[in-house]
C-alpha cells in the first residue's frame, strides 16, 4: 500500500488547448506523458461530457483515466471554468516510482499552461499530507 498520490487543481487554462475539449487530444497527451515519465499504461478510457444547454457540443469537458501498471492517472477538464483537475497515484511496493509520478504531473501541468495551480502530495501507507 506504500505509494505517492499527487493531485493538482489547475485554473486559468487556455481554452484553445485541444485537450480541454477533445477526448482524442487528451488521450494523446496523457499517453505520451505517461510514456515520457517511464510509466506503463495498461488500459485507458476518455469520455466527453454533454455540453451545457445552448453551448456547442464540442465545448464540453472531458474525463480521462489511464490505468498504469504502477497504479493510475485520472484527469477532468472543465472548459467552462478554464480548469483541470489531475490525480496521479503510483505504488512504491517493488520500487520507488515517486520521481516518475512527479515527472508525469509536471509534464501535464506544463501542457495545460495554467495561470494558477494548487498541488497536494500524499504519501500513501503513511500519515503525512503535504501541501506543495
Amino acid at each position: 500500500m506504500h505509494g505517492l498520490h499527487l493531485t493538482a487543481d489547475l485554473r486559468g487554462c487556455p481554452l484553445a488547448q485541444p485537450a480541454m475539449t477533445d477526448p482524442a487530444a487528451l488521450r494523446s497527451l496523457c499517453l505520451a506523458a505517461v510514456a515520457e515519465a517511464g510509466l506503463q499504461a495498461v488500459g485507458e478510457l476518455f469520455h466527453r461530457f454533454q455540453a451545457a444547454p445552448g453551448q456547442p457540443e464540442d465545448s464540453a469537458g472531458v474525463t480521462g483515466v489511464v490505468l498504469l501498471a504502477e497504479s493510475h492517472l485520472a484527469l477532468h477538464t472543465w472548459p467552462e471554468l478554464a480548469a483541470v483537475t489531475l490525480d496521479v497515484y503510483v505504488c512504491n511496493l517493488g520500487q520507488d516510482n515517486s520521481a516518475k509520478a512527479e515527472a508525469l504531473m509536471a509534464r501535464l501541468q506544463q501542457a495545460f499552461g495554467a495561470t494558477e495551480t494548487e498541488c497536494h502530495r500524499l504519501q500513501r501507507g503513511g500519515r503525512l499530507l503535504q501541501t506543495i
